[in-house]
């Protein structure tokens, strides 16, 4: 890990609202050292927090999806017959959660661009 080797201190003082309005602004993208974000701004002029929650369920879904094909996948191995509902049922599955991954990429990207 890099060391960094910050010896110059640059302080400055704020009044009650201002000091609140900080804190809020803290609070919205989830940052609770002052330092950290006092230093981001300054050297950014700005901080992009992305509620990743849907990318996150996304990802447990096709999880979950994924040990679906297995279970399937060893049921035809060992011989069992396979309906094909379930593997209808699975395609369909991947399919949605794909294209909601896709829509939430896109969103994210627009994001990023307008940034």
């Amino acid at each position: 890990m890099q060391k960094l080797n910050r010896n110059i201190n640059i302080g400055f003082r704020v009044n009650e609202s201002e000091h609140n309005l900080i804190r809020s602004r803290m609070r919205e993208v989830g940052i609770r050292n002052t330092r950290a974000y006092l230093l981001k701004m300054a050297l950014n002029g700005y901080i992009l927090h992305l509620d990743l929650t849907d990318v996150r369920e996304c990802s447990r879904l096709l999880r979950i999806l994924g040990n679906n094909v297995n279970q399937l996948a060893r049921k035809a191995n060992e011989g069992g017959g396979i309906y094909g509902n379930e593997i209808i049922a699975v395609q369909t599955g991947l399919s949605d959660i794909r294209s909601k991954q896709d829509k939430i990429i896109r969103s994210l990207a627009n994001v990023i661009k307008a940034s």
